[in-house]
């Protein structure tokens, strides 16, 4: 009989059968999920605030309600956590700053909302950059891989990823405005859904740039993300920008119509490293043999619209700042300010300029599904880089440039997209890759990714932890 310890590690969907059946208690799970951050999270850092209490609280709700027959449905009960951009009446967001230590929004975001609707049990915040953008705060901890020490857990939700694929969590919220769910879900080895612009509401959510961001899960598999997508998305009277089209079930159903059509641009994949290129290739060969056609095709200029993203991005972040900056500038890290600096810098001129060339892009790439199903890419522009690489991301427009190839400018035309992992390297860390499809394709993409993880097993694999109390310092 598997101990509570033995889930740590399962999927979301699995757990969610054995609360049904009551055959495992909410309280268990989330006192296992307590004890687990309690264990390893000294050493990983991906919570900026645990609520115990609050979560307990809600496990007990649950479990009395499943034992009246009031089952809502597979988030039930089930510990999940939270981006610290999602506001939370009952916990201080901060957004990866330290200008808003001690903000308690007055509410919660929709998303958050939406979670709790559906039973889940929210363990807490987790870290993330300074708002959202490229590197943590300089005074902030770090949130640690657990997969290894030395490698970069990916930005913005760096907290999510960590947590997710370490047991401390069985689901997280993340956001995307240049890559931040897909990032660390390649870097984590976990799953990442950035859904279609407007899919999922962003009520309640710190910006970094209105007009690029993005809300979506990371998860163990393509079936628990699609689980929280169906929670999360949907139309919002807070939010005129989220879309009114009715929200599918999008685990209920996991089945291909058909094989699916996939196109790779051979030339860009050509441009990434080698152990990038070599995964891409072992994914072509896997979905051939799932009877997929694949079918070389030239994408838009990815790598000179994701020169064009910082500078578009850097606008809209000086608006979403002005309150506080540059009236309290001293208490920025460098990468924010930097971004700031660079959008109250920039011209009408100058971003009207950008504005055409986001249009253009997003047309040319629209047009490319109505040729193919899915467009295969990788999911970061470095396959698995160490935090030494990194260490300059800020404020090195080059190296931001390059590593956003594959995953800004999908931003910019708010396309959807599944991340998940797709091969490891050398040192034995994860390598993701992503599925892109048109406009609120969320449905195909799941089930796509569904497929690939049926037929393989590198979304089962694990990192190995220390418990805080023993790792080295």
């Amino acid at each position: 009989m598997r101990t509570i310890g033995d889930l740590a590690f399962s999927e979301l969907t699995e757990v969610a059968e054995l609360i049904r059946g009551r055959q495992v208690s909410s309280v268990e799970l989330t006192e296992g999920i307590l004890q687990r951050i309690e264990a390893y999270d000294g050493r990983l850092r991906s919570y900026a605030t645990v609520t115990a209490e609050s979560a307990l609280e809600a496990a007990r709700a649950a479990d009395a309600e499943i034992a009246l027959g009031r089952y809502r449905g597979p988030l039930h009960g089930i510990p999940v956590a939270v981006k610290d951009l999602c506001y939370t009446a009952d916990t201080p967001t901060a957004a990866g700053g330290t200008i808003h230590a001690d903000f308690v929004p007055p509410c919660d975001a929709t998303v958050v909302r939406r979670l709790k609707e559906a039973g889940a049990v929210i363990t807490g915040k987790l870290r993330m950059t300074e708002g959202a953008y490229a590197e943590h705060h300089p005074s902030l901890p770090t949130p640690v891989n657990p997969w290894d020490a030395g490698t970069w857990t990916g930005s913005s939700s760096s907290g999510s990823g960590v947590a997710t694929a370490a047991g401390l969590c069985y689901a997280s919220l993340g956001s995307d405005t240049g890559g931040s769910i897909r990032l660390p879900s390649a870097q984590n080895g976990v799953t990442g859904i950035k859904p279609t612009w407007g899919r999922v509401s962003r009520y309640g959510i710190f910006e970094l740039a209105e007009s690029l961001d993005h809300i979506g899960p990371m998860t163990r598999s393509a079936r628990d993300a699609g689980v929280v997508l169906s929670a999360i998305a949907g139309e919002d009277p807070h939010d005129p920008t989220a879309v009114p089209d009715a929200v599918p079930d999008y685990a209920a159903d996991l089945r291909l119509d058909r094989a699916p059509s996939v196109g790779i641009d051979w030339e860009l994949t050509a441009t990434f490293d080698p152990p990038t290129q070599a995964m891409l290739t072992e994914v072509v060969n896997i979905i051939e043999a799932l009877g997929w056609g694949v079918y070389p095709i030239e994408l838009p200029d990815f790598a000179g619209i994701s020169a064009d993203w910082e500078r578009m991005c850097a606008v809209e972040t000086a608006a979403a700042h002005a309150a506080t900056y540059p009236a309290r500038a001293g208490e920025y890290g460098p990468a924010l300010a930097h971004l700031i600096d660079l959008g109250l810098e920039l011209s009408a001129v100058e971003y009207q300029a950008l504005l055409s060339r986001r249009r253009a892009f997003t047309g040319r790439l629209k047009r490319i599904f109505h040729d193919v199903d899915l467009i295969l890419l990788p999911g970061a522009g470095l396959a698995s880089p160490t935090t030494d690489t990194m260490a300059s991301l800020g404020t090195s427009p080059e190296l931001l440039a390059g590593l956003l190839v594959p995953t800004a400018p999908l931003d910019i035309s708010g396309t959807p997209t599944i991340t998940l992992p797709g091969g490891f390297t050398e040192r034995g860390t994860p390598i993701g890759f992503q599925l892109c499809g048109g406009d609120f394709s969320e449905q195909l993409l799941i089930r796509a990714a569904h497929a690939f993880q049926s037929a393989t097993g590198f979304h089962k694999k694990t990192p190995v932890l220390r418990d805080s109390a023993k790792a080295v310092a």
